[in-house]
């Protein structure tokens, strides 16, 4: 598995909002100076995270995002699961994947199962605070 761009500047995008609002909204202009990212790329990007509930847009001048929920309530997983749709290795352990039936006496089938359940169980309880805490330059409590 391999998390594409759009993964990782969200992750980015969202760490940025996170370490940067203090309760003001950011702008997409800012973010994609200070992160070295197109702002056209980043338009995209926050349109997804909009529309699945992680941020929400405010008008006007000085407008721009700010984060729905609190860093620390927002995990990389719902970030990942957004822009990259399933974080499954293979088709076959997807959450919604119909019953495959070569699971009985595929040799590979529980490798997948437990590679998919190490990946879920990091991306699932890791959040935007823990991330933002841990950039070279933040000290105690960096997101806001």
């Amino acid at each position: 598995m391999k998390i594409s761009t759009k993964g990782r500047y969200a992750l980015r995008l969202m760490i940025y909002i996170a370490a940067n609002s203090n309760g003001k909204p950011v702008s997409i202009k800012d973010v994609a100076k200070n992160e070295d990212i197109s702002d056209k790329y980043l338009e995209q990007i926050i349109s997804i995270l909009n529309s699945g509930g992680l941020v929400r847009s405010v008008r006007g001048p000085q407008g721009g995002y700010l984060l729905r929920k609190a860093p620390e309530d927002i995990t990389v997983g719902a970030v990942l699961r957004l822009t990259e749709g399933t974080l499954a290795p293979v088709a076959c352990v997807e959450e919604d994947a119909p019953e495959c039936e070569r699971e009985s006496i595929c040799s590979t089938y529980n490798l997948w199962k437990r590679l998919y359940s190490a990946i879920c169980s990091v991306v699932d309880t890791t959040t935007i605070a823990d991330l933002c805490n841990s950039r070279p330059e933040a000290g105690d409590e960096y997101c806001i």
